[in-house]
């Protein structure tokens, strides 16, 4: 698929560090209908690189079911971008990897086109892997440090200043932190539940809700109720589903889920650091929210640093302190209703404006071309 340049906007015209001509091969293994954060990247970075350049698309689409595409399509892929390659009718300029994972496939493009230059994007699940251990965590890292010594002149952008230290620490050299991006949006709103807490996203361990149950929840007052908004991806996970102040609603459509962020009391993202060095890469979580005008409390962990403007799109507490949280919320429970809704209209006019598409695409048009 070929998305074409669209005649230039301001936003074009602020971006004119893109080089005149130049043409953009995007390859991903992350597309729809899957539904998660590196498809929402990959879909919504090309749209807007193309208002700028030509881009073109090597896409494995996922499942109609939203799940990612199976392992057999994951195999077939480089087969696929092979083809593609040796079809190509036009030269690209810029060869960018979605994902670190797919390094590999630079190798194969640059075959076909040895002079381009090579753009990966990191999003932290794809550097972490090896942090895991065992015989599959050690192989993701020889895997990712042997990418780094053949692909030394590629240029790596990297989506929080945590997914930057955990590549340069497997031998990458990161030329830029470019933190996500959201689309949702919504009316301020000046009614809220003051007796719920909303917590959103996938069900695994380090997203910190099981914790959450156990060690926060019992500090505060016994009509709190905190609704569960996401799937399950780790068992473990399901006993904190049945406390009697834990509501579980499952998936919610978006346009629903932004309404949900902000008739909340609060959005809490309570990552937890875990000992093998998994981290959270960014929490896309945390500016959707502000974004659509929640009050957003998140942990001072990993990438929700470049995820939260700490005091601005919301606040930033100690990972794993109980304490700290429960204090945080009560302030934030007997908070005056002027004095949060002055603070939730400037802090969805802020991450509305510095998370969006156009700045994402605009910071990566110039790392497709700087010198340095």
């Amino acid at each position: 698929m070929t998305q074409k340049a669209a005649p230039q906007s301001d936003a074009g015209r602020r971006a004119s560090s893109l080089e005149a001509g130049a043409r953009v091969l995007f390859i991903t293994r992350k597309w729809g209908p899957a539904v998660g954060g590196m498809e929402t990247y990959s879909e919504r970075l090309t749209q807007e690189v193309a208002k700028l350049q030509t881009v073109d698309v090597i896409a494995l689409q996922g499942r109609d079911n939203g799940l990612p595409p199976s392992i057999t399509s994951l195999l077939f892929f480089p087969v696929t971008v092979f083809g593609r390659l040796f079809r190509a009718q036009h030269k690209p300029q810029i060869i960018h990897l979605g994902d670190m994972a797919i390094w590999p496939l630079a190798l194969m493009a640059l075959f076909f086109f040895p002079s381009a230059r090579v753009v990966l994007s990191a999003h932290g699940t794809d550097v972490s892997y090896g942090a895991r251990g065992g015989i599959k965590g050690g192989l993701y890292n020889l895997f990712l440090k042997l990418g780094s010594a053949l692909l030394s002149k590629a240029r790596v952008i990297a989506n929080s200043n945590a997914t930057k230290t955990r590549l340069e620490q497997i031998g990458w050299q990161c030329n830029a932190v470019v933190p996500l991006a959201t689309d949702l949006r919504c009316e301020p709103k000046s009614d809220f539940n003051p007796k719920q807490l909303l917590f959103a996203g996938r069900l695994i361990t380090q997203k910190g809700l099981s914790w959450f149950v156990r060690d926060v929840l019992p500090l505060l007052p016994d009509d709190l109720r905190l609704t569960v908004v996401g799937t399950v991806w780790d068992e473990s996970e399901k006993a904190a589903l049945d406390h009697p102040q834990v509501e579980f609603l499952g998936r919610m459509p978006q346009s629903k889920l932004t309404q949900s962020y902000a008739q909340a009391a609060c959005v809490i993202v309570p990552n937890i650091e875990r000992e093998n060095g998994e981290f959270e890469g960014f929490g896309l979580v945390a500016c959707e929210a502000a974004s659509s005008g929640g009050l957003v409390l998140a942990a001072d962990t990993g990438g929700l640093r470049d995820a939260v403007k700490d005091g601005e799109t919301g606040f930033l507490i100690e990972a794993g302190n109980a304490q700290k949280w429960a204090a945080k919320i009560a302030q934030v429970l007997s908070q005056g209703a002027e004095k949060r809704a002055q603070f939730l209209v400037r802090s969805q006019s802020i991450a509305q404006s510095h998370y969006s598409w156009a700045r994402v695409a605009e910071q990566t048009a110039e790392i497709y071309t700087s010198r340095s």
